[in-house]
């Protein structure tokens, strides 16, 4: 289905359920290559991309199975480590499969990964690091080959706190000879999640969840089974949705000790905010008010919740002024918003400022990435008249069903 059909106006009410991470399921799947053995990952979401990775797995040799609560993966016969060109050029995430792969197959064939289209978001970090653990990278044809005859711990210093860069680094040194120490990792919870899931089969990680870690590569790793946590993101989405149309939510299982930077937002723009064992229950004000933002690597405000935001704060009772300073691409949303009614002046590419307005009006928009696409869903819910989003394969990738989430908090809204 590749359309969203939305009947506007609503606010939503009522609760919903969190689903697992997709940014910790993706390098937790790609990690039960080094493991060899049985691994049961619970709580695995039933999104677009972990599909795809699954698709990915498969074709390396792994046995994939979904039991009701979880996914098996088998690892014992790995053997190659080429992957679908369909599944790499059409996933980002499919990156994170170079550490693991080095790590067991000590060589790899892949495109140059894909996915949304938010930016450059070039791989040098990842190259380099791994250059420095004695890989050697040729490229041909628009495909990249790895080789390590025997990879090695190393010193390593990312200048710039990549999630991705780390991911591998982590996934390789847990399998190369003797100690990698890693300077400026990326704090997101995702990369604490690995570390714990990689420390649940066996391996030494000394700093998870800090900016410096010690992997003791070289053990060999076991089976374990593993939770996935909830998603921050798809938690901070229904979130900004609720503060945007009004009313309030119940938001399940919502990891509250990994959304502090979210939930201030929440607060600054009106939002009555109270955290419990059952999650996060917000009520929204009649408008937001205005705020200011600037998304940062965590623990600052996410760039995967600035699109949502943006689309709150068009029915705000001022102006918020937002800068992206990730990803260049994250405001092609702009252009939908203001078909609707939206009032948005762009100070530069990597700002705007949003002067809000009493109404929108449905509209035809178009979703051009993941968290954008989501972005316009909330606009649709906050309109008056009927929105149709197409180009809704994007916004799979990362929810397991937005449709049928909005509907339990009373949301008009259907795939088509």
């Amino acid at each position: 289905m590749d359309s969203i059909r939305i009947q506007g106006g609503v606010a939503l009410q009522g609760k919903v359920r969190i689903h697992g991470s997709k940014n910790a399921a993706l390098p937790i799947l790609a990690a039960t290559l080094l493991v060899r053995d049985n691994s049961f990952i619970r709580n695995c979401p039933r999104i677009a991309d972990v599909y795809a990775m699954i698709n990915l797995l498969k074709g390396l040799g792994c046995c994939v199975r979904w039991l009701e609560t979880g996914i098996v993966v088998d690892s014992t016969h790995v053997q190659k480590g080429e992957m679908c060109r369909e599944a790499v050029t059409g996933m980002r995430s499919s990156l994170c499969l170079l550490g693991a792969l080095l790590g067991r197959c000590g060589e790899l064939t892949m495109e140059y990964p894909g996915g949304c289209v938010i930016g450059k978001r070039p791989i040098d970090l990842h190259l380099s690091a791994l250059r420095k653990m004695g890989v050697e990278f040729t490229e041909s044809g628009g495909r990249l080959r790895a080789v390590a005859s025997r990879l090695h711990g190393a010193c390593i210093r990312l200048p710039f706190p990549s999630v991705g860069a780390t991911e591998n680094i982590i996934l390789a040194a847990v399998a190369a000879e003797g100690d990698t120490i890693l300077e400026g990792a990326a704090l997101e919870p995702e990369i604490l999640t690995l570390c714990r899931y990689l420390q649940s089969c066996g391996a030494f990680i000394e700093g998870a969840g800090s900016g410096r870690l010690i992997v003791h590569g070289g053990r060999r790793l076991h089976g374990s089974e593993f939770a996935i946590p909830a998603d921050r993101i798809v938690a901070g989405t229904y979130l900004f949705g609720c503060m945007g149309t009004g009313g309030n939510v119940l938001l399940e299982c919502a990891p509250e000790e990994e959304m502090a930077a979210v939930l201030e937002v929440a607060r600054k723009m009106g939002g009555h905010v109270c955290c419990s064992e059952e999650g996060i229950y917000v009520q929204a004000p009649e408008r937001p008010k205005p705020v200011s933002i600037s998304t940062e690597p965590y623990p600052g405000f996410p760039t995967d919740l600035q699109s949502v935001v943006l689309a709150a704060e068009v029915r705000g009772c001022g102006c918020t002024s937002i800068k992206e300073t990730i990803f260049e691409n994250r405001f092609r949303i702009v252009e939908d918003l203001e078909k609707m009614g939206a009032c948005i002046e762009r100070n530069d590419c990597c700002s705007v400022t949003v002067k809000g307005v009493e109404r929108l009006h449905g509209a035809c928009l178009e979703a051009r990435e993941l968290r954008g696409g989501a972005a316009l869903v909330i606009a649709g819910l906050m309109a008056e008249g009927e929105t149709i989003v197409k180009g809704c394969p994007y916004i799979y990738r990362g929810y397991e069903n937005i449709c049928r989430d909005f509907r339990e908090l009373g949301a008009r809204v259907t795939s088509v």
